[in-house]
């Protein structure tokens, strides 16, 4: 299995989401799914901002490494889930993948770009009371 999460700038939600599930994989010793990030719209090679980076240490997830990347047709191709962020990207999305390889996370998780730590803490607790869901329907395969 091999799932991207997906946001706008690939910076704060998505590399949060990716380095909190990689975490959640390793607790369970899951070895099957492998996962990214990626952005819609975003320069490649920016590292994720400064408050993604500190909340996501709240949660022992170091994601210091992270270098942002445009989603292009090649990663959505190979993807067997792309975790979107949001409806609307999910509706960007849905025009060029089929929709059951699209999931919105949460309902929906909004960007807390250029926000105080405060928001991204919200977001990061919101991205991570999602993820066992999110485990358990790909574990089913649903």
């Amino acid at each position: 299995m091999n799932l991207v999460f997906v946001c706008t700038g690939n910076i704060c939600r998505s590399p949060m989401a990716e380095g909190m599930f990689k975490k959640l994989l390793e607790e369970k010793g899951e070895s099957g799914i492998v996962c990214s990030s990626a952005g819609l719209a975003t320069f490649d090679d920016r590292p994720a901002s400064d408050n993604a980076q500190s909340v996501a240490l709240e949660y022992g997830v170091d994601i210091s490494e992270h270098l942002s990347r445009m989603l292009t047709r090649s990663i959505a191709r190979k993807a067997d889930l792309i975790v979107c962020m949001t409806d609307e990207q999910f509706e960007t999305l849905n025009r060029m993948i089929p929709d059951e390889k699209l999931y919105v996370l949460a309902g929906g998780v909004d960007d807390p770009y250029g926000c105080d730590i405060e928001v991204y803490r919200e977001c990061a607790k919101k991205i991570n009371g999602a993820l066992p869901e999110l485990y358990e329907k790909i574990k089913s395969g649903s």
